[in-house]
């Protein structure tokens, strides 16, 4: 059964990230809530496949072009940096803390979705 639910979560996440939304905001809550794993361990999971995923997400994109190249350097190199701080810091909190702010984070981009789904243009 486990092996189904990975599987499963795998497939559910892998749409998702094909999509642009990001597979870990659903993989890593299926993760811990379902499979019982560590918050530490989901994340890594998470940027495992996460990687995977991009790769062959960003060949199909750029295939139909839909890929802007102007000023990528400056998202890249930034995105570089921060994401060696994050890891650090993750590294350094409790799984709980960590829980706590994914799932506060996930509460607000909730709220950022269901408000621009009612907004008027």
């Amino acid at each position: 059964m486990t092996i189904f639910l990975y599987i499963l979560f795998g497939f559910l996440s892998g749409i998702i990230g094909g999509m642009g939304m990001g597979g870990g905001t659903l993989l890593i809550p299926l993760l811990t809530i379902f499979l019982g794993l560590d918050q530490k361990l989901s994340q890594g999971i998470n940027l495992v496949t996460f990687l995977v995923m991009a790769l062959i997400s960003l060949c199909i994109h750029y295939k139909n072009g839909f890929i802007e190249t102007r000023g990528i350097f400056y998202i890249i190199l930034s995105g570089v940096i921060f994401s060696i701080g994050g890891a650090l810091v993750a590294g350094l909190l409790p799984s709980k803390i960590l829980r706590i702010c994914f799932g506060g984070f996930l509460c607000i981009l909730a709220i950022i979705e269901f408000t621009k789904a009612f907004k008027k243009d």
